[in-house]
């Protein structure tokens, strides 16, 4: 059977055009080594899925949540059609298993890759949109991301660790977080990065992954936890900062999954601060930075549903 008839199956809907199907499925990779197997590869189908996913979100949000101002529906789409977050609408529906890869992106694990998970997610729904026409796709994809869409979660929660830590001591210190590669072992095509994340000369977190840009992810997420449970500590709370208050302990393990595939998080440094009257950094105990650095998570970030990597070029925080 051919992966979009047996997509199709795990769809549960009538398709009629299978040869589209199975084109959105064709990773350029595999264009390259079978060339007499595959008339095209799936990029233009991505192209045209990209803009149907932006509006069926759109819409979806502007309906579902009436009380949301502008920025606040633009953050909660941001966070869906992020690559972490596409990929995880991939994952749901196993994506990974159905996709036509080279042999050599295969061995490097780009069935679980974030940024190809994506792009995938994305040439499927192209598909399906010139197959069956837009309510279909539509249909589609706000029933495949009805969690996301009905979520309550604050504002500060739907940006990656990396900018909520960058916000927070931008607001404490003026400074901005550092990241400094610890190690990186193993061979090339499954190397795990050790990254430890510093402010004011100062180790807040250490994370791993396998990429440098995962490693960060979870160092921030770490950074972020350890910050947030210092502030719980003092006395009279005056150097909480937002964010923090909203950053509950259940909240580290999954944002951890949910952005360490997020190679590509909007930069920090084009998003726009909100600067508050506090001179000096969160000053951790020395004794819990060291503990922190020692146990390093036991590579937990890792392995999270085997999510890596990220698009190049593709800014999803529109």
């Amino acid at each position: 059977m051919r992966p979009a008839a047996a997509l199709v199956e795990r769809l549960g809907f009538p398709v009629r055009d299978l040869d589209l199907l199975q084109q959105a499925l064709i990773h350029s990779s595999y264009l390259h080594e079978h060339r007499d197997l595959a008339a095209g590869h799936n990029e233009r189908l991505e192209f045209l899925g990209d803009s149907v996913v932006s509006l069926a979100i759109s819409d979806a949000l502007y309906r579902r949540h009436p009380d949301d101002d502008e920025g606040v529906l633009s953050a909660r789409r941001a966070s869906i059609v992020s690559t972490a977050g596409l990929a995880r609408l991939a994952a749901r529906l196993e994506l990974g298993e159905y996709l036509l890869l080279g042999e050599g992106e295969s061995q490097r694990g780009g069935r679980r890759r974030p940024a190809l998970l994506a792009s995938a997610f994305e040439a499927l729904v192209g598909a399906v949109y010139l197959d069956l026409g837009f309510d279909a796709a539509s249909g589609f994809v706000t029933a495949l991301a009805t969690p996301e869409l009905t979520s309550d979660r604050p504002l500060g929660a739907l940006k990656s660790p990396k900018s909520r830590l960058q916000e927070y001591t931008q607001r404490l210190s003026g400074e901005r977080p550092q990241y400094r590669l610890l190690d990186a072992v193993g061979p090339d095509h499954d190397k795990i990065f050790r990254v430890e994340v510093v402010v004011g000369g100062r180790s807040l977190g250490v994370g791993q992954g396998h990429s440098r840009r995962i490693a960060e992810t979870d160092a921030a997420a770490h950074a972020l936890e350890a910050l947030r449970r210092f502030s719980e500590s003092t006395v009279d709370g005056s150097v909480q900062a937002p964010e923090l208050a909203d950053f509950h302990e259940a909240d580290a393990e999954r944002d951890a999954a949910d952005w360490d595939a997020a190679e590509t998080d909007p930069p920090a440094a084009d998003e726009p601060w909100i600067e508050f009257d506090l001179d000096t950094l969160v000053a951790m105990p020395d004794g819990e930075v060291a503990d922190r650095r020692a146990e390093g998570r036991g590579g937990e970030a890792a392995g999270r549903k085997g999510r890596e990597g990220g698009a190049a070029g593709r800014d999803r925080g529109k």
